[in-house]
């Protein structure tokens, strides 16, 4: 054997390579690189190194030039532009500096790479360790880059982020800690890709496409929800979470990737839409794909493709949970930027991508990438899952009185502007809410916007098809004698009774009897009714042009116990008028949790210790108990702070004080989450902007 088969020892430059492939906030001692850009390696212990040496990079199960995940090359005097390449730097009497060229299109992932000195007649390569190589959206020749370095910083190299929530009338927000760059996440990431069905089924080719972010977004979409294939997390949205986590406890990624590797790999208990959202924009930020998180209210979820959604109501004017299709408050999912070389460059940009296990997409729960120019345009017959994406924008929706002794349904209205409103994302370098609801339709009513359903309902079939379902053009004519809201009359607060006002009014010229039968229901925020709260029925007569009012008081004590954690009511009137058609009169109410409030006492420097106070009021005339602090927060504290505080009594103020070490200078941000037995995760966030 010749000199170049004993093992020689590798210099990785990690400082300077992290620096300049922007990976220096990975917490890891191996090299990190990104494709398409150039690293220093050194080694030593080979004769005469610059002679003949060659190089041999290798990923996956079983590597091959013919599967692009095998690489060949010795030393050039140029850099390649669309292979490996390396070119000597320097040498001296027993080591060599080399720098070595990734191709933009390289496959991502963990390779091992060797060198083998042909000179010294031996034949067996050594090995000089392995490196991980991922997207880099600072290179132009990748399918991921993003010109603009501040959407650059936010979308793949910003930890925390603001996810939105609540209801058209509402927006609410809560922080998130991606934490892409915590410790073991990048193993965590790659080992998701290596339990992917794609994977199990064919390994080599799996690998073979993992130089590609459509392919790599369409099969985390996947294994970030745990149906199909044991993946992250555990979707539950029945309102009782025993068993596992409440989804709205969760206060950033990392706790939720470390338990499902700890755990054997088994799917994490629970998540709703936005933790399936986050958790895929740390996967896909951690790889090096800009990723971010987008809120959609009133979305639509149309199970059957027509473009329409039905909801149910019986004569009593219970919201039925009969049908698949449903109107949430909001979801969240995400946008992934890069190119699309399968439709053409005026659908590159942004991508949807959805972990939510929603509908079956090629026979798993998966979903996108679908171009959001695409959805703008109408073009739902492009790849991928743009129907189903399209609609929960712009679907229809038609509201129905269910008969269930007949099994007849009567139409009681329908609307076409209501579905996908505020469309929300977090502005890039702020912490403020950016609408780009104008990125994915043109404005509602509009000609344009019109022009475009019609457009998708003929590419998907609809406009020439009998579709029995559908209400008559006389139906959906008919005009109601009578008009009705909810009005809010007094603070929306958890805790307090909720006082509300029916404002009847009579739109005709002749009197109108009208028998009215309420509800109100616990909701999920998705709009599944959960627990009947309150009903009550009056008979009313309106006078011609006359407007009434009817004040309404559910008590505290009455929707304490049947409250999800979502803190919805959803109340409802069914009005039947007498010879005329019925009127739904409906409104989604969000109660507020009381606040937290949070302090820096002091100023916050790199490693040194601060306190921070968080101070709560109950605000209730009864005793909280089981109250338990939550404190998160990247380059302030290591892992998650928990802290139990003891009970309170009506109207006390508890405070609590903790410390602080920042590692890393900044503006940082410091995410708590304060729950007991009366009020579910009061969650805010705290900027602290830290200096050296």
């Amino acid at each position: 054997m010749g000199q170049a088969a004993a093992q020689p020892s590798t210099d990785w430059h990690l400082k300077e390579n992290a620096r300049d492939h922007h990976t220096n906030k990975f917490s890891s001692k191996e090299l990190i690189v990104r494709r398409g850009q150039a690293f220093i390696v050194t080694f030593n212990g080979t004769e005469q190194p610059e002679q003949n040496l060659t190089f041999i990079a290798e990923t996956g199960p079983k590597p091959s030039k013919l599967t692009k995940t095998q690489a060949t090359f010795g030393i050039s005097s140029t850099v390649s532009k669309d292979s490996w390449s390396a070119v000597l730097q320097s040498t001296s009497s027993n080591s060599v500096s080399i720098s070595i060229s990734t191709p933009p299109n390289a496959v991502i992932g963990r390779y091992k790479l060797s060198v083998q000195s042909t000179s010294s007649g031996s034949s067996s390569p050594a090995s000089l360790g392995t490196f991980v190589l991922l997207f880099n959206p600072w290179s132009s020749g990748d399918d991921v880059f993003l010109p603009n370095k501040a959407e650059c910083e936010e979308y793949v190299l910003e930890e925390f982020g603001i996810i939105y929530a609540g209801n058209k009338n509402r927006i609410s927000s809560f922080g998130w800690n991606f934490g892409q760059f915590q410790e073991d996440i990048l193993n965590i990431c790659l080992s998701m890709l290596d339990r992917s069905l794609s994977y199990r089924q064919d390994p080599v080719t799996d690998v073979s496409h993992r130089n590609d972010p459509k392919y790599l977004g369409r099969v985390l979409s996947a294994m970030v929800n745990a149906n199909d294939d044991q993946g992250v997390v555990l979707g539950n949205w029945s309102g009782n979470y025993e068993g596992g986590k409440s989804p709205s406890s969760w206060t950033g990624s990392g706790e939720i990737l470390q338990s499902w590797k700890k755990s054997g790999f088994r799917p994490v208990r629970y998540g709703q839409c936005w933790v399936f959202a986050a958790v895929l924009t740390t996967v896909l930020r951690c790889l090096g794909i800009p990723t971010r998180t987008i809120t959609n209210f009133s979305s639509a979820h149309d199970a059957d493709r027509n473009l329409r959604v039905d909801e149910f109501y019986d004569a009593s004017g219970n919201h039925l949970d009969r049908a698949a299709d449903s109107i949430w408050n909001f979801h969240v999912w995400n946008e992934s930027w890069f190119s699309r070389s399968d439709l053409g460059p005026s659908y590159s940009g942004w991508q949807i991508l959805d972990a939510t296990p929603q509908e079956e997409s090629e026979g798993i729960y998966q979903c996108g990438p679908a171009s959001r120019n695409a959805i703008k345009e109408g073009e739902v017959e492009l790849d991928y899952d743009c129907p189903f994406v399209f609609a929960e924008v712009n679907a229809d929706c038609m509201y129905w009185n269910y008969d269930a002794a007949t099994g007849k349904k009567t139409l009681i209205f329908s609307q076409s502007t209501v579905i996908g409103q505020f469309i929300s994302t977090k502005a890039v370098g702020r912490d403020d809410r950016v609408d780009v609801t104008n990125d994915y339709k043109y404005e509602e009513g509009s000609r344009k916007e019109r022009d475009v359903f019609k457009k998708a309902r003929k590419k998907l079939g609809l406009e020439d098809k009998f579709d029995p379902t559908a209400p008559t053009p006389q139906e959906i004519d008919q005009k109601p004698d009578i008009s009705g809201k909810f009005k809010v009359a007094g603070p929306l607060e958890v805790g307090k009774d909720l006082n509300l006002i029916l404002v009847l009014a009579n739109l005709q010229s002749d009197a109108k009897t009208v028998h009215v039968n309420m509800t109100a229901w616990s909701t999920v925020y998705t709009r599944r009714p959960v627990h009947g709260i309150w009903k009550d029925s009056i008979s009313v007569t309106l006078s011609p042009k006359e407007e009434k009012q009817f004040p309404i008081k559910i008590p505290y004590t009455e929707y304490q116990q049947q409250l999800t954690t979502d803190n919805t009511i959803q109340v409802t009137a069914l009005c039947h008028v007498e010879g005329g058609i019925q009127v739904l009169v409906q409104r989604d109410i969000i109660l507020d949790n009381p606040t937290i409030d949070i302090q820096v006492l002091g100023e916050a420097r790199v490693n040194e210790e601060v306190d921070v106070e968080v101070t709560f009021t109950n605000p209730i005339d009864t005793e909280v108990t089981d109250c338990m602090l939550q404190v998160e927060g990247n380059d302030l504290l290591r892992g998650i702070l928990e802290i139990d505080i003891p009970p309170l009594k009506a109207g006390e103020k508890s405070s609590t004080t903790f410390k602080l070490f920042p590692f890393e200078a900044g503006p940082k941000h410091l995410v708590v989450n304060f729950s007991c037995d009366k009020f579910a995760n009061i969650k805010t966030f705290k900027m602290v902007n830290v200096i050296d």
